[in-house]
């Protein structure tokens, strides 16, 4: 669903589960985000990640913003996995 362009810093944007049914480090997973966008990932508990605003929205300069979330285990050779994110960003009245 459309996130208002008033947002604050800090936002949830979405909520994301990630696992790898490998054991020791092949396992352990961290996530990224690549692309151009005021958003950033942050790690929850038990391989949840929290994606959030890292900055202020203005619909007016994107109405929406693209991403992509990178999953990589830490094994060797290290193995991933990727998903497009699209946030959508809903006008709020700046007069």
């Amino acid at each position: 669903s459309p996130v208002p362009e008033d947002a604050p810093v800090g936002t949830v944007v979405a909520l994301l589960n990630v696992e790898d049914a490998d054991s020791g480090e092949n396992g352990q997973v961290s996530c990224e985000l690549s692309g151009e966008a005021p958003l950033s990932i942050v790690a929850s508990s038990g391989g949840s990640y929290k994606v959030v605003t890292s900055g202020a929205l203005d619909r007016e300069q994107a109405s929406e913003h693209r991403v992509t979330v990178v999953a990589r285990d830490r094994g060797s050779p290290a193995l991933w996995s990727r998903a497009a994110l699209v946030l959508e960003v809903s006008d709020v009245n700046d007069n």
